[in-house]
């Protein structure tokens, strides 16, 4: 593989926040160290985001079921097994996505995002999603519904809730100034950072979500942007 011989110039560079539009596998060499990596990598699942297909067909329930076309594009790289070596190397890291590929990361701490109400657990795809976090061996869980409630207007297929990457930076435990996400999305976890007065750096191989972070983090997004 061929590094790039100098860093790019950033797509965004404000506020104590960086953004990279390109492939985080050459971009990754020429980056100073930070404190935490904390992202939601493409899992090699084959995930097919159109979610439509589970709505019944009618045009009020792929309404609710959020059937846009942001929902449907497909997620780069999730073709492939996703590798998680290049990152396991950083001082403190959080992997969203973990059961995927479970066999080639050492043990650690699990975080769980649980995604719907009691009630509901069991009745359609997941109940929770998990994530790997470097060091210890507990498991911890953090509860927020609000991706289903805002599933026609999240503007990215596998978004996450803006309070759980705040509590993931949170839960990685103090000294915590800087964070890399190498597979930004639509930079949630750059504004979490940034409500929680932290430095980060985001990079993203499709232009078109630095596009939309970059807006997100220009409207001063709070932290109740993700709240039911």
């Amino acid at each position: 593989m061929t590094y790039l011989s100098k860093l790019p110039s950033p797509y965004y560079d404000e506020d104590g926040i960086t953004i990279y539009h390109g492939d985080c596998r050459e971009i990754l060499p020429e980056l100073p160290k930070v404190d935490l990596v904390l992202t939601d990598p493409p899992y090699g699942m084959g995930w097919n985001t159109d979610t439509a297909r589970f709505s019944g067909g009618s045009v009020e329930s792929h309404s609710r079921r959020g059937a846009g076309k942001e929902n449907q594009a497909r997620v780069v790289g999730d073709d492939t097994p996703f590798d998680p070596s290049a990152w396991l190397s950083a001082p403190r890291c959080i992997l969203w996505g973990s059961n995927h590929y479970a066999s080639r990361l050492p043990v650690g701490t699990t975080l769980v995002w649980i995604k719907r109400f009691d009630g509901a657990f069991g009745s359609f795809l997941s109940d929770a999603e998990v994530a790997w976090m470097k060091g210890g061996h507990g498991v911890y869980c953090f509860r927020d519904l609000s991706m289903t409630a805002e599933a026609k207007t999240r503007v990215h297929p596998t978004q996450k809730p803006l309070p759980l990457m705040c509590w993931c930076i949170e839960r990685a435990g103090k000294g915590v100034a800087s964070i890399l996400d190498p597979f930004m999305g639509s930079g949630t976890t750059l504004v979490a950072a940034k409500n929680l007065g932290r430095q980060a750096i985001g990079i993203e191989i499709e232009e078109k979500y630095c596009a939309i972070a970059v807006d997100r983090l220009r409207q001063g997004i709070l932290l109740t942007e993700a709240t039911p």
